[in-house]
């Protein structure tokens, strides 16, 4: 039997507080395109969840991660829980772990904003399946 790993958290929900309270703390253009791609994410589908974990905002489904973002001095990343099995065509995931990859965004650099959202779409619709397969899950 296949084991799934997920990355569980508790207390994820659609209040707006939690996100506009990081985000006015990130003001300028790496704020603004934390807020973009993660509103990507949110758009997902009514059943997306969110809260702050490890001090940035992270999408949920139910009680497992599906993308976190995060802005850094010269850089946004948008974060993937799973992202080594998503398909990546246009190459834009970084990272080497086991399961977790980033696309880093960086104001100025061109980026394949389409690529991007599909990414995103594709990271929900694995979390999505991923608990609607009946497997045992092990917590990450």
């Amino acid at each position: 039997m296949a084991v799934e790993r997920l990355f569980l958290l508790s207390g994820a929900s659609r209040r707006e507080a939690i996100l506009s309270d990081w985000f006015k703390a990130r003001p300028g253009i790496l704020g603004a395109l934390a807020r973009q791609w993660f509103d990507v994410a949110r758009r997902c589908g009514p059943e997306v969840r969110w809260l702050l974990h490890d001090g940035c905002p992270v999408a949920c489904l139910q009680d497992a991660a599906f993308l976190y973002v995060n802005v850094f001095r010269l850089h946004v990343n948008v974060g993937f829980y799973q992202g080594a099995d998503l398909p990546d065509p246009r190459g834009l995931l970084q990272g080497s772990g086991k399961a977790m990859r980033h696309v880093k965004v960086q104001p100025g650099t061109p980026l394949d904003e389409t690529a991007l959202a599909r990414l995103i779409e594709a990271a929900h619709a694995d979390l999505q399946r991923r608990l609607l397969t009946p497997q045992r899950r092990v917590d990450l």
